[in-house]
């Protein structure tokens, strides 16, 4: 569990996890959340999914996901958080987080096939 932390004269409504970052917080040029993980529901541009290690289709010429806000965005998606854990202090950091993420949490034939 995160550490949940209060700043100096805030109330116990106004507190603030230091482990999740805003989405318009994201690194432009980053995108290792929309390359590194596998999606298993269908997007635009992938009807079947998107494996991983696969940059997703939706990503504009800054890496930014195009469908950020509208409906179509996959739900997977949507309820993904940036956290300091998974995004790290760089791009590479969180591709090596995902990247071993999606191994450990792939089914056995999937990694056998890696």
């Amino acid at each position: 569990m995160s550490k949940v932390t209060r700043s100096a004269g805030s109330s116990e409504n106004d507190l603030v996890s230091p482990a999740i970052l805003p989405v318009s917080g994201c690194r432009i040029g980053c995108a290792a959340c929309c390359i590194a993980p596998s999606i298993s529901s269908p997007l635009p541009g992938m009807p079947d999914g998107k494996p991983a290690g696969v940059a997703c289709p939706q990503l504009d010429e800054q890496q930014r996901c195009k469908l950020f806000g509208r409906p179509e965005r996959p739900a997977v998606c949507v309820r993904l958080r940036p956290q300091l854990s998974m995004c790290g202090a760089s791009r590479e950091q969180a591709m090596r987080y995902l990247n071993a993420l999606e191994d450990d949490t792939a089914p056995d034939d999937v990694r056998q096939a890696r």
